[in-house]
């Protein structure tokens, strides 16, 4: 009962949680578009007001004229939108989703006793402490840089640099797919961390100023505007990592942890190209085009990498034949403790000819395919048992 009551609230968390994500990550790209794409006022009523760009646009049939104010508008309007919510209820699902699937279960999601043998008491507190330390050191380099001479581009070696480590020492500590999640959760946490600590509250400062009648100090607007482009950046290499536990062949690599960087890496490359691209057209910038071909570089060289080797045992015309005899030692070693008569979990079972009949397509899919199973290979199944069990199910899955 427990399974299943844990796997509605996979279900219905995931789902919040992609939509709540899609609409701080559009909101994000749209208003770094907008900031990219405004022009100078061209009405002088507008200029005299403190107006330092606008922007046309035709959308749904209607025309749209935002216009923006650096600093100050000329009066505050009586209803302010304001883009935070997006942001808290993407990591709040995201934070629950990820102790329901992982920090719950931690035993058998989050540790990989092959890498790191502890208590999940221990696992959990670890990988809750990369979300606190991430965010306190990023935030620390930004404070340290911010202002000086190339002070961004300081910044993003420094973060390239941690990210680095912290995804190295994931990939070492935790379970290939948990590690990859929880470095995109902790890239995540300092994205609405930025939203939290930074940028609201230089908003609130400023509405406050304006409400009151006082000099609006800009520093406000120019902290603001740097972590909302750090985040920008962010967006795709989260994205990747969220993506990536449904695709094992990823996170099970032996050098799973430089893979991760690699992908994240052209996901920002990528991101890059898109941001600069809204400049380029106004001519503010040189062609981002060679940002994009690095990022597609990397892209077709990690896929070039990974190609699987053929597979001993891989099914030949000559191949001998497999039948239920063959794999039912395996699945009674490997599988059936937690698939069998007293436990069944996912409510599969494996312990019986029946059982395997009616469950061949996701023994094949989960062992064979995507070898998600046996979870982090705890029971230590073979890349030859694999193999077997792959030529017994494109044979037929015969029981005989």
């Amino acid at each position: 009962m427990e399974s299943y009551v844990l796997d509605w609230a996979n279900l219905l968390l995931r789902w919040l949680h992609v939509i709540t994500a899609i609409a701080w990550v559009g909101s994000s790209f749209y208003f770094v578009f907008l900031d990219s794409s405004l022009t100078e006022p061209l009405d002088e009523k507008l200029r005299k007001e403190g107006a330092t760009g606008e922007l046309w646009a035709v959308h749904g049939g209607g025309f749209y004229h935002p216009v923006k104010y650096a600093v100050r508008p000329p009066q505050l309007p009586t209803h302010l939108h304001w883009f935070f919510w997006e942001s808290y209820s993407t990591w709040l699902s995201g934070i629950a989703l990820f102790s329901v699937s992982y920090l719950w279960q931690a035993g058998t999601y989050l540790i990989d006793k092959s890498k790191m043998d502890w208590a999940p008491a221990a696992a959990v507190t670890v990988a809750l402490a990369f979300l606190v330390v991430f965010w306190l050191l990023y935030d620390l380099i930004c404070r340290i840089f911010s202002g000086r001479k190339n002070g961004e581009a300081w910044i993003g070696l420094a973060v390239l640099a941690l990210v680095c480590v912290a995804s190295w020492l994931a990939c070492q500590w935790f379970a290939g797919r948990a590690a990859f999640l929880l470095i995109g959760g902790m890239i995540a946490t300092s994205m609405s961390a930025n939203v939290f600590f930074w940028i609201i509250p230089g908003q609130r400062k400023v509405v406050a100023a304006i409400a009151a009648g006082d000099p609006v100090d800009p520093i406000h607007g120019v902290r603001g505007k740097q972590r909302s482009v750090h985040n920008t950046y962010f967006t795709l290499p989260v994205i990747f990592a969220m993506l990536s536990n449904h695709y094992s062949f990823t996170w099970s690599h032996p050098h799973n942890w430089l893979v991760l960087i690699l992908m994240m890496f052209a996901g920002a490359a990528i991101r890059q190209f898109f941001v600069l691209r809204h400049g380029y057209k106004l001519g503010r910038n040189k062609h981002p085009l060679p940002y994009a071909l690095v990022g597609v570089a990397i892209l077709l060289g990690v896929i070039a990498w990974l190609k699987p080797a053929p597979q001993a045992g891989a099914v030949t015309a000559g191949a001998s034949a497999v039948g239920y005899a063959h794999i039912q030692p395996v699945l009674a070693q490997r599988c059936v403790q937690c698939h069998g008569e007293q436990v069944q979990m996912k409510n599969v079972r494996v312990d019986s000819t029946e059982a395997v009949q009616r469950n061949a397509q996701a023994i094949y899919q989960q062992v064979v395919v995507s070898k998600l199973m046996p979870m982090n290979n705890s029971t230590g199944l073979t890349d030859e048992e694999r193999a077997l069990i792959g030529r017994w199910f494109e044979q037929g899955a015969k029981l005989n």
